[in-house]
């Protein structure tokens, strides 16, 4: 079954330094804001963009904020690493709405260090350093729904 995740991942277009900043971008916008992850998000690249529901929209000092968190979560240079479990034993611990219809009984956990974990098949990095810097290149508000566009 493992095999199979990792097929699947590798059939992704990714590219591993910007698809883990999403993880720690992602992390951190729950812990701060308690949004969730982002309800939709496109990951290239040259640059990437998430959206989150959010009650107002996020302030220039409110976006360095998060520019700079990210960035110390990127600097302590944390082991990326993945875990195997049932889905039926991942049920309390997450969303496995997002999940299709057509996966897998055994889901893919990806561990950033102790900061975030997330069920997903995306290629990372090995290690949070290998990202390089975080930029926050845009944000916008609209109707509820807060977007980041940034770079690595």
């Amino acid at each position: 079954m493992e095999d199979n995740i990792q097929l699947n991942a590798h059939n992704k277009e990714e590219y591993p330094p910007m698809h883990t900043a999403e993880h720690i971008i992602n992390g951190l916008m729950n812990k701060k804001y308690g949004c969730g992850r982002a309800f939709s998000a496109h990951i290239e690249k040259k640059k990437s963009k998430v959206d989150y529901h959010l009650d107002h929209e996020l302030t220039q000092d409110e976006l360095k904020a998060i520019e700079a968190e990210v960035n110390d979560v990127i600097k302590q240079d944390m082991e990326v690493w993945t875990e195997y479990a049932k889905k039926e034993d991942m049920a309390g611990r997450f969303d496995l709405t997002r999940l299709p219809d057509d996966a897998s009984e055994t889901v893919r956990i990806v561990h950033v260090g102790d900061y975030d974990e997330c069920l997903c098949v995306g290629l990372h990095v090995g290690r949070t350093s290998e990202i390089g810097e975080f930029r926050i290149s845009s944000g916008s508000w609209k109707e509820g729904v807060q977007r980041i566009v940034f770079r690595v």
